[in-house]
């Protein structure tokens, strides 16, 4: 029998992290054990824990990965160098409605939904989803502190309105999840794109 072939080095790791944020997307967190991550990696599971001590670190560490992955695409999106802050968080919106065209699988958050599971267990990812939904909710902050200094609004802050941003993502996500159809998310984020408009008396175009 021919042996398996030999994974090149420093891939192993990569291979680990793409596997989980695959199988964490379909079957959960602890649904996914370590023989499948090493079976969908093709890797042994020497080399699993050559690089992490444990299922947890793996968790921490596929967050991380997503947080770095998912925020370097927001940051390169063209609509950041839109001269409107406003006009920039409308694109973003349009952008997050351009991803529930996927698979459900592949428009679920990796953070939000692995800390739903482990957020009592897992101290360690609690925090690491909290680091990831916290630099998604940066993002649009600063857009949304250009807007409102443009034009204040009574009682709302930049910090406030990003994480009620990050509401609707993350909630939008659990309805489709439940109803198994994007079109809970999509019409999430409409309500929200109203809710802006006539906060910062931005009639539709």
């Amino acid at each position: 029998m021919t042996a398996p072939a030999r994974v090149p080095r420093g891939e192993a790791r990569a291979r680990l992290l793409e596997a989980a944020r695959n199988l964490v997307r379909h079957k959960g967190f602890a649904a996914t054990s370590v023989d499948e991550l090493c079976a969908a990696a093709g890797v042994t599971k020497g080399a699993f824990f050559h690089h992490f001590a444990s299922k947890e670190a793996l968790g921490v560490a596929l967050i991380d990965d997503w947080t770095e992955t998912t925020g370097a695409m927001f940051a390169a999106h063209p609509y950041n160098s839109l001269p409107d802050p406003l006009d920039r968080v409308f694109a973003y919106l349009d952008l997050r409605r351009e991803i529930l065209d996927q698979a459900l699988p592949e428009f679920t958050c990796v953070a939000g939904t692995t800390v739903q599971e482990a957020y009592e267990t897992s101290p360690a990812i609690r925090a690491a989803a909290e680091r990831s939904i916290q630099s998604g909710v940066e993002h649009v902050r600063s857009h949304l502190a250009e807007a409102l200094a443009a034009r204040p609004v009574p009682g709302v802050t930049a910090e406030g309105l990003a994480r009620q941003l990050q509401v609707v993502v993350q909630g939008g996500i659990i309805l489709a999840k439940a109803a198994n159809d994007a079109e809970p998310a999509r019409e999430a984020f409409d309500h929200l794109e109203r809710y802006l408009r006539l906060t910062f008396d931005r009639p539709a175009a």
